[in-house]
Parts: structure tokens; C-alpha cells; sequence
């Protein structure tokens, strides 16, 4: 009794003391939809931004394993900054409209006045990997 009440016990603190494990991870596989822009706000370290559409396609209709119904389908678009030094420059440079990407990060929530001073939501994947699929995206910019 006596062991269980001190196992019991030093249990308790020790995940009083330890946080939970948790995960902000996005993959993204799609095309860039605009060429890359930098900006620096107000002092801060500046940002590569561009955005990426991803594509989800279905059959809808009969059973989706005949050739019968018609195939829908959804694009999603996602805004990517990319805050790393190296990686946002190399973004910055060599990312075009069009080229075919691999980007990791996490997805991030935040808020902006927009000109007309109201507050609007925007959803940002901040990329910490950016993987080039084609061609496409690896012509320097003129």
C-alpha cells in the first residue's frame, strides 16, 4: 500500500509537470498560383508569400468503381509565407506561377485590418520545407 501511494503520488506530479504531446503539421502537393511577392512589415523580418492550389477530385453518381456518374472536382487554395532565411529567399527567387510544389509546415490563424479598417480572419500555412516537382518553378525571375 504503502509503494502504491508513493507511485501514485510521484505519478501525479510528474504529469503535473510534463505537457501533452501535440501536433500542427500540414503537407501540401499542388501548383502555385501567383509568382512570389517579399514584404517586411514594420520592421520585421521579411516574408516570401505565394499561393498553392491543391485539387480534390470524386466520382459522383453511380458506383465509383464503374466508369458511370461524373467526376467532380474542388480546389482549394492555401496562402504560404515562408519566414526561414535561406528557404524564403530561394522561394522568393526561383518559385513561379504554375510550378508543382511539396510544401510542409503548420497551419497558423490570425487576424488583419484590411483598407477599409475592418477586421478580417486569415488562415496561412507557414512553410518550413519547400520541395520543387518541376521544372516550371526553377527559372530565375527577369
Amino acid at each position: 500500500q504503502v509503494l502504491r501511494q508513493f507511485v501514485r503520488h510521484e505519478s501525479d506530479t510528474v504529469s503535473s509537470l510534463v505537457l501533452e504531446r501535440s501536433m500542427n503539421r500540414v503537407q501540401l502537393l499542388g501548383r502555385v498560383g501567383q509568382d512570389p511577392i517579399m514584404r517586411q512589415v514594420d520592421g520585421k523580418n521579411p516574408v516570401t508569400i505565394f499561393s498553392l492550389a491543391t485539387n480534390e477530385m470524386w466520382r459522383t453518381g453511380e458506383s465509383e468503381v464503374t466508369q458511370g456518374g461524373d467526376i467532380s472536382q474542388k480546389t482549394t487554395w492555401h496562402r504560404i509565407s515562408v519566414f526561414r532565411p535561406g528557404l524564403r529567399d530561394v522561394t522568393y527567387q526561383y518559385v513561379k506561377k504554375g510550378a508543382r510544389l511539396y510544401v510542409e509546415g503548420k497551419i497558423d490563424y490570425g487576424e488583419y485590418t484590411d483598407k477599409n479598417n475592418v477586421r478580417r480572419q486569415a488562415t496561412t500555412i507557414i512553410a518550413d520545407n519547400v520541395i520543387f516537382l518541376s521544372d516550371g518553378g526553377m527559372k530565375e525571375k527577369m
